[in-house]
């Protein structure tokens, strides 16, 4: 006999490969408290068991179960089914950008691959006689919302450039743009990346839609404190007249 807080509800969970896949539907006891992540692992414990999913830490940190849920993208373990339409079936795919390994794990290694081609962190000489550096409590804040960043690549997965268009050998994405942020804004590094973030980051491709910014489950202000600012060093760099006048007359 069923508890009392205890109903049923359908999930269309997508089953497949990198070749080929289709949606099917499972009729699972759902209680109150539950989270999409806990009814596909209900599932794949009661019905399923070769269900390809993949997890870590179930507490919103790792960024591991990003999928696509009735459309949106979120971590499967931090959407509560109270905040789901139950009376018809929940949704359940992988992520759209990248390619589909089995049911709903995707490869995400590009972005690791990406990641590599980025300049790394270049500390500056220290500016104390400790050997250590001085820094502004704002920089220090401006840096640290970027550091929140758990790549569940929910933000590279939404973006159109690279869910639309695939244009993956042209434009790193939002995620790695906040990671270029991170080091562009950080006062003790000394690299400069600006170059690279037109040409081979293609910063020019994004269109500030926000897209990005909504779905990120740390709310990092990714268009407006990210990406519009490494816009604007682009701009001064190499599109700003009185700088290019000062260049040919310097």
């Amino acid at each position: 006999m069923t508890p009392q807080n205890e109903s049923k509800a359908i999930f269309r969970i997508w089953r497949g490969d990198a070749t080929q896949g289709a949606f099917q539907d499972y009729t699972t006891e759902i209680s109150s408290g539950m989270v999409v992540l806990d009814a596909v692992h209900k599932i794949q414990a009661e019905q399923a068991n070769d269900l390809a999913v993949r997890w870590n830490c179930k507490a919103g940190k790792c960024g591991s179960c990003s999928a696509e849920i009735n459309g949106s993208p979120k971590l499967m373990c931090m959407t509560r089914l109270n905040t789901l339409p139950l009376d018809q079936p929940v949704t359940v795919e992988p992520m759209h950008t990248f390619p589909r390994i089995k049911d709903l794990v995707t490869d995400v290694s590009w972005n690791y691959r990406v990641k590599k081609e980025i300049k790394k962190f270049q500390p500056r000489k220290p500016d104390a006689a400790d050997g250590t550096w001085r820094m502004q409590q704002s920089d220090v804040d401006r840096v640290q919302e970027f550091r929140k960043c758990i790549e569940c690549f929910l933000c590279q997965d939404v973006c159109h450039v690279l869910r639309d268009h695939h244009m993956h050998d042209q434009f790193i994405g939002p995620r790695f743009l906040v990671y270029a942020a991170a080091l562009e804004m950080n006062p003790i590094d000394s690299a400069d990346r600006i170059a690279e973030l037109r040409d081979s980051c293609g910063i020019g491709l994004c269109n500030i839609t926000k897209c990005c910014t909504k779905v990120c489950p740390e709310e990092i202000k990714i268009t407006d404190n990210a990406i519009i600012p490494l816009k604007e060093r682009v701009v001064d760099r190499f599109y700003d007249p009185l700088t290019r006048l000062f260049k040919m007359f310097g």
